[in-house]
């Protein structure tokens, strides 16, 4: 079925793209460099934000835009700007956030997950065992950081260095001579409710078995221009020690 030539809504969910000829449209990631190389969505292409207006008439040739962001929510300006000058320009609703939400709510759990879980420690077994796992033991050994029955508590912000280091933990748990107890924690500050969603998908995915606290911690600091990020790491880590 042809599509209609009216004006379209400016947005456009992931499931409606599905039933649009893609071969008439061109996706456009307007995120940051350090954003995109975390991932894209297949197929896109990268400009940034600030290069739009200078590079996206080009890039689209007669093709239709679709333009994605983080969230949605800039790349519906940009959209709007675009439409304005005549050219028809959508953006992606949810952002490269909703579409990766999206794509792991599709996946099947249970045999993948696990069959992903064991190929990230096998991975950290062998092939970065030399620059990861031997390192991280020798420091543990070294600065004598562990006592039998310890219980350790790994923080985890969501971010691929702290999921490492609690991948790296549970490889140490259990291999070592002694015995300890792990736990692994996520403080939620007020994440919003996608950001905490793929943590809670990547722990899954990762076996990772993560307590959250809720602490609302980001409206305490959402006013505070002078190091936010500082004030809100001292109250987590207050927030902890009181809990």
């Amino acid at each position: 079925m042809e599509e209609k030539e009216t004006i379209q809504p400016i947005e456009i969910t992931w499931e409606e793209l599905q039933y649009r000829d893609l071969d008439r449209y061109i996706l456009v990631d307007t995120r940051g460099d350090e954003a995109v190389n975390y991932g894209m969505i297949p197929g896109a292409i990268a400009i940034p934000e600030c290069e739009l207006v200078d590079k996206l008439a080009a890039a689209a040739g007669d093709k239709k835009v679709i333009l994605y962001c983080s969230r949605g929510q800039n790349s519906k300006v940009s959209a709007e700007y675009f439409r304005e000058q005549g050219m028809e320009v959508y953006s992606l609703q949810g952002g490269y956030t909703g579409w990766l939400l999206n794509l792991m709510q599709k996946e099947q759990p249970g045999e993948k997950e696990n069959e992903r879980a064991r190929e990230i420690e096998k991975s950290i077994r062998k092939k970065f065992h030399k620059v990861l796992f031997s390192r991280f033991a020798k420091a543990i050994n070294e600065y004598d950081m562990i006592q039998e029955n310890d219980k350790i508590a790994v923080c985890i912000s969501g971010g691929k260095d702290s999921m490492l280091m609690a991948k790296l933990f549970q490889e140490l748990k259990r291999h070592n001579k002694f015995p300890f107890e792990l736990v692994f924690l996520v403080m939620d500050p007020g994440y919003s409710e996608a950001n905490r969603k793929i943590i809670e998908n990547n722990a899954k995915l990762m076996d990772i078995p993560i307590t959250i606290f809720e602490s609302q911690i980001f409206d305490a600091v959402y006013d505070i221009e002078d190091s936010p990020c500082y004030l809100c790491a001292r109250m987590r880590r207050g927030y902890l020690y009181s809990h």
